[in-house]
Order: structure tokens, then sequence, then C-alpha cells
């Protein structure tokens, strides 16, 4: 071969090769998927309602204690894609799952968000008439689905069961299309859904009472198909917890109770936010049979006798700034004020009055 010849063609081999190497540098790989989950850190992900070490990375696989009951989300919205991933539980019955199309927050009452759920369940949990443990997908807390091979309800269940069992490690290739899903496991699609709502939302993990991991997370996004408004989730507007789930750091009262996803109302004394707030927007849910809101606020005090369910759990949502205070209860406005400041908003504590149940306690500061 000519000297000529030999530089042409290196010339030409390094020109193929350095969109390769900038497609990997940026998490690319050359068939259009990139990495959702670096193997290093939880960098593009958000610890919705669990405690600070539920969500760790050891050995390049995210690994999760399944304690609380709660979600890790993406930072990033999903319409049209195909999500590859690896899971395994760590101990037999072992419970998780997969969200798409989830909203940015736990519903009302609830330790998960709105979306479809794709199943993942140890082997050693059964199979029932209700429920496998091999790849079912469903909607879940007011998202709505059709399955395919369903029996009567809105889960959709597998055509054959082929999820192997702890410690081994399972492969799903879940497809989200206009609506559409379907779910491979282990090679094979055996689960598909259709007409889902929303169709374009969050990702998230699921942790749910035992240790399970994930690894090798890769996604390729498709064609957009222009959602409707009422087809896209709840966007995230950057509230955190004040609650971890496992226990009461950040508050402070006696015989109150962690009870996992729940708080446990004392029978007489009071539970404080260590944090103090001035400015702030909030939501929480709450279940009790007492008359009045079992919030006191800082800048409104007790709340009182505000409508509300005493049979079911309620969403409060409070916005106080200087000159304004709204509280809507359950989606209703319930109170609207608009107060003259005669001084600066006195920080102080998200107080929680003894006696109930209470769940998902978000707050956002506002300048």
């Amino acid at each position: 071969m000519s000297l000529w010849r030999c530089v042409m063609n290196k010339t030409l081999f390094l020109l193929t090769l350095i969109p390769l190497l900038l497609l990997t540098n940026l998490g690319f790989s050359e068939d259009g998927f990139r990495t959702i989950f670096n193997g290093q850190n939880l960098d593009g992900w958000r610890n919705i309602n669990c405690a600070p070490n539920t969500w760790s990375v050891k050995d390049g696989m995210i690994h999760c204690t399944g304690k609380p009951i709660g979600e890790l989300r993406t930072l990033k919205m999903y319409e049209n894609f195909i999500l590859e991933l690896e899971w395994r539980h760590l101990k037999p019955r072992g419970n998780a799952g997969i969200f798409v199309w989830a909203d940015a927050y736990p519903a009302k009452g609830q330790p998960f968000h709105r979306g479809v759920e794709v199943q993942v369940l140890e082997n050693a949990y059964g199979n029932t008439r209700g429920y496998t443990t091999h790849g079912d997908i469903f909607p879940i807390h007011g998202a709505t689905m059709t399955p395919i091979n369903g029996r009567g309800g809105s889960r959709a269940f597998p055509t054959e069961h082929r999820s192997k069992p702890s410690p081994e490690w399972n492969h799903y290739r879940v497809v989200c299309d206009d609506g559409e899903i379907s779910l491979a496991v282990n090679g094979k699609v055996v689960t598909r859904g259709t007409a889902a709502k929303p169709r374009k939302g969050y990702i998230c993990l699921e942790s749910e009472g035992s240790p399970v991991q994930f690894r090798n997370l890769k996604i390729k996004e498709l064609p957009g198909t222009n959602p409707k408004p009422e087809e896209i989730a709840k966007k995230d507007e950057g509230f955190y917890s004040l609650y971890t789930g496992v226990d009461l750091s950040g508050w402070a009262g006696d015989s109150w109770k962690s009870n996992d996803w729940r708080l446990t109302g004392g029978t007489d004394t009071k539970l404080f936010s260590k944090t103090h707030f001035a400015s702030y927007s909030l939501f929480a849910d709450w279940r009790s049979q007492a008359k009045w809101v079992p919030f006191e606020l800082p800048g409104i005090g007790p709340l009182g006798e505000l409508a509300h369910s005493t049979d079911r759990w309620n969403r409060l949502e409070v916005t106080r700034t200087p000159g304004l205070v709204l509280i809507t209860i359950n989606g209703k406005v319930v109170s609207k004020k608009t107060v003259k400041e005669q001084a600066p908003l006195k920080p102080g504590s998200i107080v929680l009055l003894p006696g109930g149940h209470f769940a998902n306690i978000f707050i956002k500061e506002l300048k």
C-alpha cells in the first residue's frame, strides 16, 4: 500500500471516530441512546420524599434502601422515548417500580406520584388474579390508561412470565410513544397499554420497603407529538420536602411518631419545624376527624375551622407573602385576604397540631 493511501485511510478513520467520541463524551451512544445515570452520582435526579440516605450510588449502581416509601425523580420531563435499564431485588418478596409520565410531586394522601407504573416485583412476592411479578403496567392515582391484555380493570398483564428471582438482574425496555406504552422483559415484549394520560412527564424510581438496585439506565428520545395541556403532568415548581419519612429530624416535639411516609400526631403536643419561614408557599396533606384544620403557620397563625373532609385525606395549599394570605383546600380557595403589613413578615415555624395524620409536607421559600 502506498504511503499516500495509508495516510488517507488513517485520516478517514479518524474523521469517522471523532463524531463517535464526541457523542460518547456527551453521554450518547452510536444508536441514539444516552445515559441518564452517570454511574458516579445522582446528577439529573432528585430525591422527592425520602431520607437523604434512601438513594445512593454504589459500584456504579443506584442503590435504594426501600425506606421510606417514596420516589427518586428525573429533573427533566419526557414525552416519547425508549428507556432501558436493569434492576434486581436484594431480598425475596421485594417491591419497587418505575414510573413514567409522572407528576413532579406525590398525589394527595399518597407517597407516589400520579403517572403510569411499570411494576418491579420480586418473584417470591407471588402472582394473583390482581397482579403478577413479571411486568404489569398500570395507571395510578388519577392517571388513566387502556390496558392490552387486561382483566377488566386498568392494569395490563404480561403475556408471558420472564422475570428472574433475587439476586439476579432483569432487563427492562420501556417504549413510550404518543400515549402508548410497551414493556419488554429480558428481551421480549410482554405488556402493552394505550391511550395513557398524562403522556408527558417525569420518570421515577420507586422505593417501596425493600432494598433494590438499578444500573445501565439509558434513554432514546423520540419525535414529539404535541400533547394537549391536560395530557402533560404537573411540573416542578421548586418545592422541597420537610419530612424524611424515617425520623423527625428537622422537627421538635414530643410524642410524635414517624410512620414511614406518614407523620402521626401526638395526643397533646404540637410539632414545630426547626427552620423558620417568612414568605413561602406550602402544600401538605392531612387526615383528621377534627373540625379545625390542624396547622399553625407563620404570618397567619392557627387556620381554625375551614371547609374540609373529616373522613379522607385533604390537601392544604397556602401562599403567604407581604400583603397576601391565600389558602386552598382540596383545590378550592377557602380564604383569600389582602393584608396591610405594618412591618416585614416575621419568620416562624410550620406547626402541626396533635391528633391527626400528616404526609407530603412540601414548602417553597419566596423572595
